[in-house]
């Protein structure tokens, strides 16, 4: 695995600010729009993203840290035996299984506690994700936009920087669990007692109890503001897909909080006329029949305006024409969809007997070779 440390450029006691900032600036570097056709900046960006998904999750970085994975620690399959029994026949089946045990005590400060190891570090908080909806027209879905976003979300205080405390002197360590944040506990599986730590209940993790409130934010360390954001929505995005800015959403309380991300739910107008299918555009032509026989110019909207579309003498009912290049740029990609055009021959409801008169007439003109479908047809019936 490569270290995520190493690929955003940052220390293992790097903050949280400090590592989402890294990671903006290299994914801004990095990025494909950035670097159209570039394999190697392409598989960089891919690089800084999951180096960034490691290390803006608590769990995963501190699986990283003690383990050198984000995953965690890998048993083998011997030790439980069949039927989830191991540790000399205890059962563990009651309890979820032997790897949902272990799992709880790993998230509650590491095997290191079970054994009177290290005391566990408090982990940092992650703020919940915003979701907003944004509405697009479908020129706007296919050309690419900018969109003035506003929205409310928690922010850490500026005054106590997310401590709650009016100051430092403020803050006092927890007596209950002497300012480690976590408490151990021991639980009976049987006959089997494993001792692991939880977070401290006076507390909440901290290591502090707060005795003088912070007056901008009530002791909260956060509060709701109002954010005023111009949000780039990409060419090619479709209806009900989602933009994923990441570190953007509800800042966690505490010091050590983490944003989370502002998702924002894309919804493009239908257009009139041209339909969308992956990338590229599809449309029906009505024509008459008299403009099918003789040929003509029709005028059709493409992405960007109006193209004048030749329509050739004779043209049947139900043809295709494919216009290359004219559909919806390719999402963060190369290249642009098609437009296919379906003809439909409409005649007329009603006509006058003059009317009729000269299609009789036309039709008398018209030689019998020139129906070869008709010619087939009537090949098998009346012979």
């Amino acid at each position: 695995m490569t270290n995520p440390y190493e690929t955003l450029g940052v220390s293992k006691t790097a903050s949280a600010d400090e590592i989402k900032s890294a990671y903006r600036r290299l994914a801004k570097k990095y990025h494909p729009d950035v670097n159209p056709n570039n394999k190697e900046a392409e598989e960089k960006f891919k690089e800084v993203n999951a180096a960034y998904e490691i290390l803006s999750d608590p769990k995963k970085k501190a699986n990283f840290d003690r383990f050198g994975s984000a995953d965690g620690p890998s048993f083998g399959g011997g030790a439980g035996g069949a039927g989830g029994a191991g540790f000399g026949g205890f059962d563990f089946s009651g309890f979820g299984g032997f790897s949902d045990i272990f799992e709880n005590i790993f998230d509650q400060g590491g095997i290191d506690s079970i054994f009177g190891g290290r005391r566990a570090r408090a982990r940092a908080n992650r703020g919940t994700d915003i979701v907003i909806d944004c509405d697009i027209s479908f020129e706007e879905s296919c050309n690419g936009t900018s969109k003035n976003i506003i929205f409310n979300r928690n922010e850490r205080c500026p005054d106590c920087h997310g401590t709650g405390a009016r100051d430092d002197n403020s803050l006092q360590t927890c007596s209950y669990c002497h300012g480690a944040g976590q408490v151990k506990q021991a639980q009976r599986l049987g006959g089997l007692v494993i001792e692991n730590t939880t977070t401290c209940p006076v507390c909440h993790g901290t290591g502090k109890i707060i005795t003088d409130k912070c007056r901008t934010c009530a002791g909260k360390g956060s509060f709701k503001k109002q954010v005023s954001s111009v949000v780039n929505i990409p060419a090619g995005i479709d209806d009900g897909q989602t933009l994923t800015i990441t570190g953007e959403g509800n800042m966690a309380e505490g010091p050590a909080g983490i944003s989370g991300d502002l998702q924002i739910r894309i919804h493009v107008a239908k257009h009139p006329i041209l339909m969308r299918e992956d990338f590229d555009l599809y449309m029906e032509l009505p024509i008459t029949f008299t403009q099918a026989i003789l040929g003509t110019k029709v005028k059709i909207p493409v992405i960007g305006g109006y193209m004048d579309l030749e329509i050739p003498p004779n043209t049947q009912n139900g043809t295709l024409r494919r216009i290359r290049g004219k559909g919806v740029k390719r999402l963060r990609s190369v290249g642009t969809g098609d437009l296919v055009v379906k003809i439909f021959v409409e005649m007329p409801k009603t006509i006058d007997k003059r009317t009729a008169q000269l299609l009789e007439a036309l039709d008398t003109d018209i030689r019998a070779d020139s129906y070869k479908k008709v010619a087939s047809y009537r090949s098998k019936v009346y012979n």
